[in-house]
Order: structure tokens, then sequence, then C-alpha cells
């Protein structure tokens, strides 16, 4: 007999519902039995911040059990990292893997406190995020092809700020440094909202950060947006260009997030994990909530998230060695 493609499709629905109600192991049936903490490697109240707690509420509604977010900023991200990889392998300590932590440190830092690979397990891709070039009201230019026109007159007078050394703010432009021939200085923040004080005040020049930090202060004026680092447009910056179409071939960055446990955790923690996160990401609750903030759910399987990590550090890896990208 041929299966169609919808049989196919039930079948494997019914065998990962099988699977997720099986007990977990012996003597973890209850899992969980107690408050999460989710440790996040980022300060409170920027983008990755406000997005964490939409997303770790749902989850905990759905556990009925709290799950605590839990800042560790500093580092770039190592902090809070290194918290997550020493952590008891018990699934009551999980935490926020990004672009930053789980691709680009590893080419940019000169050593770390733990092995990416061996040490951290990923659990579930959370959702995907453009960031957004914006510049200081003071600086004269009104498009990418002004920013970049100036900067090539204005060799290392423009300063970009990011959230830390080896963040998709750094490295992005250190990219968009590449590919358009300028001469800019990178200023590391230990926070977004720091950064954006500075840009704010005219004491930086610019930042493309992610689209729900930075969002904000373009649609009120307060900072302009010259264009999105994704490949398409924004719905939420229609008339904001990429950067690619703008003038800039070949531009595309975007920034990640997802949620990663210590290496031991229980393959049928991991599973549980992994199976309520997807139903919290497709809650109105959240589905509704991220794409306003310019975020882009994802979801999928602990295989699928560790593929991405894969090739994303292999080609930020490809980009830190072209661009010479350093700590600064």
């Amino acid at each position: 007999m041929v299966l169609s493609s919808r049989m196919l499709e039930q079948g494997r629905t019914c065998v990962l519902l099988a699977f997720t109600c099986l007990p977990l192991y012996t003597g973890a049936a209850a899992y969980p039995d107690r408050p999460i903490r989710y440790v996040l490697p980022s300060a409170a109240g920027g983008g990755p911040d406000v997005a964490a707690r939409i997303v770790m509420t749902e989850l905990g509604r759905r556990l009925g059990k709290q799950v605590v977010v839990d800042n560790r900023a500093g580092a770039s991200g190592v902090i809070g990292t290194e918290t997550v990889a020493r952590a008891t392998p018990d699934g009551y300590t999980i935490g926020h893997g990004n672009i930053n932590t789980m691709a680009i440190n590893r080419s940019v830092l000169p050593s770390l406190p733990y092995n990416i690979d061996r040490d951290l397990l990923p659990v579930v891709h959370m959702y995907g995020t453009p960031n957004l070039l914006a510049v200081t009201m003071s600086l004269p230019v009104q498009s990418v092809q002004e920013l970049i026109g100036y900067a090539k007159k204005n060799p290392d007078k423009l300063s970009f700020a990011s959230t830390a050394n080896g963040s998709s703010q750094h490295v992005g432009m250190e990219l968009f440094k590449l590919l358009t021939g300028t001469q800019m200085v990178h200023v590391p923040y230990k926070a977004a909202v720091v950064a954006i004080t500075d840009l704010t005040a005219g004491r930086i020049h610019l930042m493309a950060d992610n689209i729900n930090s930075i969002g904000p202060h373009v649609k009120s004026g307060r900072l302009r947006g010259l264009g999105v680092t994704s490949a398409k447009r924004v719905p939420a910056f229609a008339d904001l260009p990429t950067i690619a179409e703008a003038g800039v071939p070949g531009f595309d960055v975007q920034a990640w997030a997802g949620v990663i446990v210590p290496t031991g955790v229980p393959r049928a923690i991991v599973m549980r994990l992994n199976a309520e996160v997807n139903q919290a990401l497709a809650a109105p609750a959240v589905a509704d909530k991220l794409p306003e903030l310019g975020l882009i759910v994802v979801g999928g399987t602990p295989e699928q998230f560790g593929a991405h990590i894969k090739r994303e550090a292999a080609r930020w890896a490809d980009v830190v060695k072209r661009a010479g990208a350093k700590v600064d």
C-alpha cells in the first residue's frame, strides 16, 4: 500500500505524541517538580530579555511550574553560558543559546572556559531576528549609500556600537565594512540599553541591533533607521530597504536564539522541553507577540537546531577570518 504524504505526517505526529507521553525515566516522571531556572546571558530590559520572558512565561504555564529568567550578562555572553555548561544536568537549569554564544564566540574570543559542542546540548530553535541599522539623528546621512560615502570620506571617524565582542551587532558590521571597503571603530557595550542611550545622545554614531531592541527608538524618531540586515524586508518596517537592496549585495545577517541545556540532561527531559517549547511558540500569547517585536518564530527538533548552529559557526568563522575581526 502506498501511503499519502498526509498519512505519513499523521503517523509521525502520532509517534511523537506517543513518545512524549512515555515516562521520562525512573524517578523523574514528575518532571518538573520545582521551578526551572532559565539563564539568559543578556541584561534585563533588552530585546532578548523581553522575548525570553514572553516564551518562558508560556512555558511555565504549560509545565505547571515557574520558569525564572536569570540574567547573567557580561563577557560576551560567556558568563551566562558557562553557568549553563557547569550546571547540574537535571533539567532544572536551562539556558539561552544565541548566535553570539553558540556560533560566533568560538571564532572571535581567544579562549572559552567550556567546549560549546561537548558541554552544551541544543533543545529547540526559538526564533530568528534581523538587525536594524540605525544612526544617531545628528549624523548627516539619510541612506545606506550616504553612510558608505560618509565613512569613506572619514575613515575611522565613525564609531559603531555592539552589545559585546562576537555579537551579531559586532561581526555583522565587520561584514558591512568588508563588503563596502569602509573603516569604522567598534565600541562594545555590556548591554543594548546602554549602547542605545549613547546612540540617541550622539556619543556613538551607529548600531545594527535586534529589531525588538532598537526598533521602538526608530519608530519614535529618536534614531534614524537606514535598513534591515536580512535578505527580505521586515513587515514591521516595510518602508526600510534591506541593506543588500540598498547597495551592498550579499549582505544578510540574522540573529537567532534557542534553548540549550548542559550535556548530561537525560534525552527524555530534552524531548519533553523540546515538545513544550514548541507548543509554547505556537500559543497565541507567543505566536502573536513575537512577530510584533520583529521576531520570526522557528521551532523544530534538537537535531535541526544543532545543524543550524553548525552552519552558522562555519559561516561566521569565515567572515571573522576574512574581516580580521578581533576583540576590542
